[in-house]
């Protein structure tokens, strides 16, 4: 079995998602496998993709949920339900049981910057670490027939041929919303990690003591729409209107 390093650098790199902005649109999902298609180890493939029975390896994947106020058993008894978008990919863990289970030494963790990877190479396809993870991170790629999972784009933030803006993860560099981040979380100065502490950021199921480099951040309250601000009333008398109101008032009584 593989172990972890026994000696690391403070330095975590990792993803900080908000939950509160994120609006499931996909791109994140999208650039990821298009980079790491054409940029590292083998092409994530895709079985029958214009087929009844379509299968395709992705290394981040959103999820999306209804969820229900506290205090309601149904949707609208407690309040305005809301949908909540769930990016998800590996979280890079500090204790990795897919980097301890592996039997070949494929999956590892760096000791510099505490990235999770698999070496395609020493990968035999047994799955152990997908049965490993909690969090469904890891996936079968069919065609090449190793284990695939997210690498943070090694190949794009250390890749000095870049601009400094696109040193990032491709899913931050797309999205849209703004809701993925990237940065040293082993920083508690860095950008993220002041997001973290000032927004209540949390771990992903916490009690398998995984203890996931990757932050959440989550959804602010939101104010219903019966407390929302009180319709400006309706004029009780409109005789003597002018001009466009004369109109407006004329063709809303049409109506």
């Amino acid at each position: 079995m593989t172990s972890l390093p026994q000696t690391r650098s403070a330095k975590k790199l990792g993803l900080v998602i908000d939950l509160d902005v994120c609006v499931g649109c996909h791109a994140c999902v999208i650039s990821c496998k298009e980079w790491n298609t054409g940029a590292y180890g083998n092409a994530l493939s895709d079985q029958h993709p214009y087929g009844d029975d379509v299968s395709g390896t992705f290394l981040n994947r959103i999820h999306s949920f209804e969820v229900v106020p506290d205090g309601g058993q149904v949707i609208g008894e407690a309040g305005d339900a809301r949908v909540v978008h769930f990016p998800k990919s590996c979280l890079h863990c500090e204790d990795a049981p897919c980097v301890t289970v592996c039997p070949t030494g494929a999956s590892y963790k760096r000791a510099e910057d505490g990235i999770v990877l698999v070496d395609e190479d020493k990968c035999i396809g047994c799955g152990l670490c997908a049965w490993s993870c909690a969090y469904g991170a890891r996936e079968m790629d069919l065609a090449a027939g190793v284990m695939k999972k997210c690498t943070l784009c090694v190949d794009r933030i250390y890749n000095e041929t870049l601009q400094q803006e696109d040193r990032v993860p491709s899913c931050v560099r797309t999205c849209p919303a703004n809701a993925r981040h990237y940065g040293d979380l082993g920083d508690p100065t860095s950008e993220v990690s002041v997001m973290v502490a000032e927004r209540g950021g949390f771990d992903l199921m916490p009690e398998q003591e995984t203890r996931p480099t990757n932050k959440y951040l989550p959804p602010r309250a939101r104010t219903s729409l019966a407390s929302a601000a009180p319709m400006i009333p309706l004029a009780e008398n409109t005789e003597g209107a002018r001009g466009f109101f004369a109109w407006l008032d004329k063709t809303l009584d049409r109506i």
